[in-house]
C-alpha cells in the first residue's frame, strides 16, 4: 500500500492528483525562492496565510498557504509525505474526493489557526493537509477495516505518532495546523469513504 514501485511515467498516469499537487508546490517554491523572477516577492507575499489579511478579507489565504513551502527541506518532507501516503487514498477516493479530502483538511486546520492563533501570526506549508490524509487513515484503521490491513494500519499509527512527536518537540512547526488538520481528516473520512 505504501511501498512504491512505480516508475516516473506510471506514478504520474496512476496518481495525476498527487503528481498535479507536487508539481504546483514545486514550481511555487522554485518561483519564490529565486527573487529574480518576476513578481516573486508579490507571489510570497499574497500567498502565505497572515492572519492580519485574513481578517481584513484576503479569504484566499485560508487556501494558498497549503502550496508555499518556506525551505527545500520544507517542501522536500511534505512532497515525501505525500508520495509515500497520497497514492494509495488517490486510488481509494478517486481523483474528486481525494481533492476534497485534501483541501478540504488543509482549509480546516488554517481556519483553526486563523481562529486560534494572534492576528499577527503567519503560515505555510501542505502539512495541515498531510496530517489530514493521517486523520482519513486513521478512520480506516479503526470504522473501516475493510479498507486497510493490520500490517498497512500499524505503519499509519507508528508514523502518525512519530509525526505527532515530531509537531511538539521541532521548533518553528504551526502545533495547531497539524492537528486541526488530522481533525479536518477524521471529519471528512464519512463522506469520502461513504460506498468505498
Amino acid at each position: 500500500m505504501f511501498v512504491r514501485t512505480e516508475n516516473f511515467k506510471s506514478f504520474i498516469h496512476y496518481y495525476p492528483v498527487v503528481s498535479l499537487i507536487i508539481l504546483i508546490q514545486t514550481i511555487i517554491f522554485i518561483w519564490t525562492a529565486f527573487t529574480f523572477l518576476p513578481y516573486s516577492s508579490e507571489l510570497l507575499n499574497n500567498g502565505i496565510g497572515t492572519n492580519l489579511y485574513i481578517a481584513y478579507g484576503e479569504y484566499w489565504r485560508l487556501v494558498t498557504p497549503i502550496f508555499f513551502h518556506g525551505s527545500f527541506g520544507h517542501l522536500f518532507f511534505n512532497s515525501f509525505s505525500l508520495i509515500l501516503f497520497g497514492p494509495a487514498l488517490e486510488q481509494i477516493l478517486g481523483k474528486t474526493r481525494f481533492i476534497i479530502g485534501y483541501l478540504g483538511a488543509g482549509i480546516i486546520a488554517n481556519v483553526a489557526v486563523y481562529l486560534l492563533e494572534a492576528l499577527n501570526y503567519s503560515h505555510l506549508g501542505a502539512s495541515g493537509s498531510i496530517f489530514g490524509l493521517f486523520g482519513i487513515y486513521v478512520y480506516m484503521v479503526y470504522l473501516r477495516k475493510d479498507l486497510i490491513d493490520s500490517s498497512n494500519s500499524q505503519i499509519v499509527l507508528t508514523i502518525l505518532v512519530i509525526g505527532l512527536v515530531m509537531t511538539f518537540i521541532s521548533p518553528g512547526v504551526s502545533i495547531l495546523g497539524h492537528i486541526f488538520g488530522l481533525i479536518g481528516g477524521l471529519l471528512l473520512a464519512p463522506p469520502l469513504l461513504s460506498k468505498r
